[in-house]
């Protein structure tokens, strides 16, 4: 059994960038240094940096196969580095898939953490790399040099930064929404709140308690399934947290698509815990809890008493998020959920700040939409769409 935490080292190279290509990855124990997978092919003809990410997308799998739920990712290539921690963009369009295809895999783990290292720190990658070139060329393995110059670091140092959240891919690496995409097709994600409940109408806070739908809230969730159904009519899944108030949407959006599309649960669409704060008002929170509240207010990372923060709750998010994209790809999707999963969405759509989350403003069967590219582009179309609900005012 794989430990909790494992490390990775990965290499790839090409003899003659494009030339025969191959990749090598190896997954260790950190504590003892035992090998506890090996990952090596010949990729034919190929660069050097697709060999690369193709060595990172071998090594990452590996290390879920395992069970692991910590990466510590260990490479000698400064550009791949770089680019999944998101300070370097992704210019070349052939290296964008790959670049999400790998951002897929590290939100399969609780943590991934990116290091670059000096080739000779990565013998045991580079040597499967190069046995992989060699097949590829038709030839035995050779101890010759490096197929490829060795990058460097600043002042020789490992640079090391953990890997942002990445929902899809990071937007700073992500093509303008402008820039066409011939080639792909995205994946489109309608997200809906659910309809009112008697908690919505007096503005308490309302999180795991299973709050059903008022009257209004049900005719909500019938003009907001009309509605999906003019904006998709092919949907793929209907995804819903498990709260009655979402289930109850959602059988109304999947009876409006024409029943063939069930609704499937998902708990990490569930909406935030508040805590203590359940089931009361705004003002009785200030008045009781007001440093609590303050604080709450000044960071997602801080939760309400018993409560969960809005960080917890982004991770939930991003492992929704990730799955559809892997399961669903270029197809649309409607996922129900609650007001904080949904803000959390949108906040990492538009690579937005923390402010985003106390500014947006979500109405009861509200419909956002978003589009993602497996290059990693984002497009945010709609967002609080409430004009099907005009009939009802």
């Amino acid at each position: 059994m794989a430990p909790r935490v494992v490390s990775m080292e990965a290499d790839g190279g090409s003899r003659g960038n494009p030339g025969p290509a191959g990749y090598g990855a190896v997954v260790r124990d950190p504590e003892t240094g035992e090998v506890l997978a090996e990952r090596s092919e010949s990729l034919g003809t190929a660069t050097n940096n697709v060999a690369e990410y193709q060595g990172l997308i071998a090594g990452l799998t590996a290390a879920a196969e395992l069970g692991a739920a910590e990466v510590d990712v260990r490479m000698d290539s400064k550009l791949v580095v770089e680019q999944m921690c998101g300070r370097w963009q992704i210019k070349h369009p052939g290296l964008r898939p790959l670049a999400a295809q790998a951002a897929a895999l590290v939100g399969r783990f609780t943590a991934v953490r990116f290091s670059w290292i000096p080739r000779e720190q990565n013998r045991h990658a580079d040597a499967l790399a190069n046995a992989a070139m060699d097949a590829a060329a038709g030839r035995p393995s050779a101890t010759a040099a490096p197929a490829r110059p060795a990058t460097t670091a600043a002042a020789g140092q490992p640079s090391t930064t953990p890997a942002a959240p990445i929902i899809g891919s990071d937007p700073a690496t992500a093509p303008a929404s402008w820039e066409p995409r011939p080639t792909f097709t995205a994946t489109r994600l309608i997200l809906v709140r659910h309809g009112e409940t008697p908690y919505t109408e007096q503005r308490r806070y309302s999180g795991r308690g299973d709050v059903p739908l008022s009257e209004r809230g049900r005719a909500q969730a019938r003009a907001t399934g009309t509605r999906v159904a003019e904006l998709a009519p092919s949907v793929a899944a209907v995804l819903s947290s498990p709260l009655s108030r979402c289930t109850a949407t959602a059988a109304s959006i999947a009876e409006a698509l024409g029943g063939d599309v069930p609704v499937r649960t998902e708990d990490d669409l569930i909406e935030c815990d508040f805590g203590q704060w359940e089931g009361r008002t705004f003002a009785e929170v200030r008045q009781q809890w007001p440093g609590e509240m303050d604080a709450w207010l000044a960071s997602p990372r801080i939760a309400p008493p018993d409560g969960e923060s809005f960080t917890q709750v982004a991770e939930r998010a991003h492992r929704v998020i990730s799955g559809l994209l892997t399961a669903y790809p270029g197809e649309t999707v409607v996922v129900v959920s609650h007001v904080s999963p949904i803000k959390l969405m949108l906040r990492d759509a538009l690579a937005a700040g923390d402010g985003f989350l106390h500014r947006l403003f979500l109405d009861a069967a509200g419909i956002s939409v978003l589009d993602m590219w497996p290059d990693g582009g984002v497009a945010v179309r709609t967002v609080n769409d409430t004009a099907h609900l005009a009939s009802l005012d």
